[in-house]
């Protein structure tokens, strides 16, 4: 499973979710390969889930990835919940 992070530009706050996704994606026993990136890049890469922002979700509109909303990187009950109804189910 790929799974992309995305933010603005690719560097801070896309890093953050990254490890906070893999985290929670190890603690349900999920595997997956984890990469964070900007969303122009996003838009052209192959992936089975995106993770972003709800204004930067309609960036994303069209990709062939699921693309789910966190809008607090920092808040792992919002990330678990958000894996939980978008991968897990």
């Amino acid at each position: 499973m790929k799974v992309l992070t995305v933010c603005g530009l690719g560097q801070g706050t896309s890093l953050i979710l990254k490890m906070n996704v893999e985290q929670a994606l190890a603690d349900k026993g999920i595997s997956a390969d984890v990469e964070h990136t900007d969303v122009s890049t996003a838009s052209s890469m192959q992936a089975d889930y995106i993770i972003t922002s709800n204004e930067l979700a309609e960036s994303l509109v069209g990709h062939s990835a699921k693309v789910f909303i966190v809008n607090n990187y920092f808040d792992m009950d919002e990330i678990n919940k958000a894996i939980d109804e978008n991968v897990v189910s």
